[in-house]
Order: C-alpha cells, then structure tokens, then sequence
C-alpha cells in the first residue's frame, strides 16, 4: 500500500508539474512566435521602427512612435481619472460604509468590470462622445484653451474620449485591489491609533500609508489593463497615426491598430510590422503586471509579519 501511496504522489506531482510547465511554454511559445514574425521589419528599420513617426503602408514605411505615443498618453489619462475614483470608493467600503451599503455598492463595481468591452465602445460613441463635443469640451476651452492640451477641433472622437473610456474599464479593478489591499491591514493598527486619539480620517491615512505599496500595485495593474485595452478605444479614439498635443485630435493606440489593420495586412513587411508592435506591447504588458504583482506581494508579506509580531 506504501508504493502504490508513493506511486500515487509521484504520479499527481508530475501531473501538476506538466500543467505549471504548461503556461510557461504557451508564454515562451509565443514571444517566440512574435519575435520570429517581426524579423522582417526588426532586420529592416532596426531601432528605428520604435522611434519613427511615419506609417505609410503603400510604401513600406513604418514608425510605431505615434502608436506607442497614444498608448501611453491615453492610459496616462485613464489613470489620472480613475485612480482618485478608485481610491475613494475602496476607502468608503472598507473604512466608512456599513454592510448593508458597502455589499450593494461593491457588487456594482464588479459589475462594471463585467460589462463587455464592446458596450462600452457603443456608449462612448452615443453617449460620451456627444457629451464632450457639445458640453465638456467646449467648457475646457473656455478656460483651459491656452492650453495645447485643449485646443483643436471639438469632434468628440479623440484621445480624450479614449482616456475616458479606459478610466471607467480599469476603475473596477483598481477599486478591487485597493480594497482587498485596504482588508488585509491588521485592525489592531485602526485600534492604536484610535486609543491614541487619532480621528477616523486620521486612522484611515495611516492605514493608507501602510498599504502604500500595495496600493501602487493596483494602479500598476490597473495601467496594465489600460495599455491593453483593445475594442472600446478603437471605437472612440479616431484611429489616426499621429502625434498631436491636442487631447481633442484623433490618435491611435498598438492594441488599436493591431485590431483595426491586421485582417487587411497581406504584405509580409505590414504584417511583420504590426506583429512587432504586439510583440512590444506583450513585452511591456508583462513587465507591468510583474511588477503589480511584486508590489503585492509585498503588503501581504509585510502584514504576515506584523500579524507574527
């Protein structure tokens, strides 16, 4: 009975030791698979394809700056938005709100987070892109137009209207970390500071500063889920190639132009080019969430400790 134990465990560890293997070959598979199909353009241009700003594909000119530019200046604006958002309704769930608000209240949130990515392309494009065209736009110019950042035609589909979007995708998941985050700080903490006479904003800002870290690993995560964000932006950001200081000009993401331009890429240099582009954005993709990820790990360590002390 002791072998057939033995054979047993044996056999069960090596089964689960093939399926953790598993996601590292599919990961490895397919940088592989990237890198292979950008040859041509990596061989072509170089460091240059990173760096240029022309993307002509009649005449074989390709430059992912205006692509790279437009995925880091919309996530930008998704966070700046989204972060305070987040921040404060983690903050009112864990640390103000009673249950019988705080379960309402957080089964909304993960709904949004459950809303298919098309829905919101749809509502930007009916709802949000009118609303900024006809009212918030215009009031930005009023008193901000001297501004590069708002000036330009008011059209209603932009970098702006794609910020937006992104804001409200990655909320929920930010709003999500925080809080689990917020959760695992010991409540002896909230309980010294209030002995020591410290008020409930201020038993809240010490809770937060122990939770810093793993706070910046959900905005990490967050930034993450905004860099590859694909249906809703291509639906509302304009998709144009171009570098414009104007939030209200169209622009273009890499998860944008991989989803609007590879069913008609049939030449082997434009194919090679927007594989490369996804090849960039997997590799930047899974360095950040590596790094969310860490940050993370890092409070749940440092609560253990607290918790064993």
């Amino acid at each position: 009975m002791a072998k057939t134990g033995t054979f047993a465990d044996s056999l069960f560890k090596g089964v689960l030791t093939v399926f953790a293997a598993t996601i590292i070959l599919v990961v490895v598979a397919m940088i592989a698979m990237m890198f292979w199909n950008s040859l041509p353009t990596i061989r072509e241009f170089g460091l240059g394809f990173l760096v240029g700003s022309d993307w002509q594909p009649a005449s074989d000119v390709y430059g992912a700056l205006p692509f790279i530019y437009g995925t880091i200046v919309s996530s930008v604006i998704a966070l700046i938005l989204a972060v305070p958002v987040s921040l404060g309704i983690a903050i009112f769930l864990v640390e103000q709100a009673p249950k019988s608000i705080a379960s309402p209240i957080a089964f909304m949130v993960e709904l949004l987070a459950a809303i298919p990515s098309v829905v919101y392309g749809l509502w930007g494009i009916f709802v949000l892109a009118p609303f900024i065209r006809n009212y918030l736009g215009p009031i930005l110019q009023n008193y901000l137009g001297w501004l590069p950042l708002f000036q330009g035609r008011l059209t209603g589909i932009g970098m702006l209207t794609g910020g937006v979007i992104m804001a409200i995708m990655v909320t929920p998941i930010i709003t999500a970390v925080v809080r689990d985050v917020l959760e695992v700080v010991p409540n002896t903490q909230r309980d010294a500071a209030l002995a020591l006479g410290a008020t409930k904003w201020e038993t809240t800002l010490i809770v937060l500063e122990n939770a810093s870290s793993g706070i910046a690993g959900a905005v990490v995560l967050g930034l993450g889920r905004a860099l590859g964000e694909t249906m809703a932006v291509t639906m509302v950001i304009g998709n144009a190639p171009q570098i414009s200081a104007s939030l209200f000009e169209p622009a273009y993401t890499i998860a944008s132009v991989l989803a609007a331009n590879f069913a008609e890429a049939t030449d082997r240099l434009y194919l090679s080019a927007l594989i490369e582009m996804g090849l960039v954005l997997f590799l930047v993709t899974f360095v950040v969430n590596a790094a969310a990820k860490v940050l993370v790990m890092g409070v749940a360590k440092g609560t253990n400790a607290a918790r064993q002390a």
